[in-house]
C-alpha cells in the first residue's frame, strides 16, 4: 500500500506539494534549532539576542504551520529529522561561539538561500490550485527577508571571512534542502 504522502500530490500543473511541504517542515525545524543554539550560547541579555529570540518566536509559528498542514495533508515528515535537531542547534551554537556578527552572519545567509527556495516555490505553484500554501510560503518568504535584513543590519558581514563563512553556510543550507525533499 502506498502512504499517503508518497502518492503525488499535484496541484493543477502536477505541482508535488507534498514534497515542498515536507521540505519546507524541515527547515523551519531546523531554523527554530539553529535559534535555540545561538540563544543558549549568547544567553537572553547578549548581543542580538532580543532580535534572535523574536526570529525564533516567528520560526516556531511557521514550524506549527507547516505541521499542521503535514498533518491535514497525510506529509511524512523527513527522515532526517533527527539529523537536523543536533545539526540546527550545532550551527547556531557555533556560529554564536564565534562571536555575535557570526550569530548574525549564519542567520543572514541561511535566510538569503530560504528567500532563494521559497521563491522557486512560488514560481513552480504559479497556476497550480494551491492558494493556500501558496500564500503562506509568500507570507514566511517575506519574513525570512526580514530576518536577513535585520541580520545584515546587525553586523553579519562584519563576522570574521565573511564571504567564506556565508558560503560554505549556503552551501550546507542547499544540501539540507536536497536531501529533505527525498528522504
Amino acid at each position: 500500500m502506498i502512504e499517503p504522502d508518497e502518492q503525488r500530490q499535484p496541484g493543477k500543473r502536477g505541482v508535488d506539494t507534498a514534497r515542498m511541504i515536507r521540505v519546507d517542515q524541515a527547515g523551519e525545524y531546523g531554523a527554530t534549532r539553529i535559534y535555540a543554539g545561538q540563544l543558549a550560547v549568547l544567553g537572553s541579555a547578549g548581543p542580538h539576542a532580543g532580535e534572535i529570540a523574536a526570529m525564533a518566536r516567528q520560526e516556531d509559528e511557521h514550524l506549527a504551520r507547516f505541521n499542521a498542514m503535514m498533518a491535514e495533508r497525510g506529509v511524512r515528515p523527513t527522515a532526517l529529522q533527527p539529523f537536523w535537531q543536533v545539526a540546527g542547534f550545532a550551527l547556531g551554537a557555533a556560529s554564536a561561539l564565534i562571536g555575535p556578527e557570526a550569530a548574525m552572519a549564519c542567520t543572514a545567509a541561511i535566510e538569503e538561500e530560504i528567500d532563494r527556495h521559497y521563491t522557486s516555490q512560488l514560481e513552480e505553484l504559479e497556476g497550480a490550485d494551491e492558494q493556500e500554501l501558496s500564500e503562506t510560503i509568500a507570507k514566511f518568504r517575506d519574513d525570512e527577508r526580514e530576518h536577513r535584513d535585520a541580520a545584515l543590519e546587525a553586523g553579519a558581514e562584519q563576522a570574521p571571512a565573511y564571504p567564506l563563512f556565508a558560503g560554505a553556510i549556503k552551501l550546507g543550507c542547499r544540501l539540507a534542502i536536497r536531501l529533505s525533499e527525498r528522504i
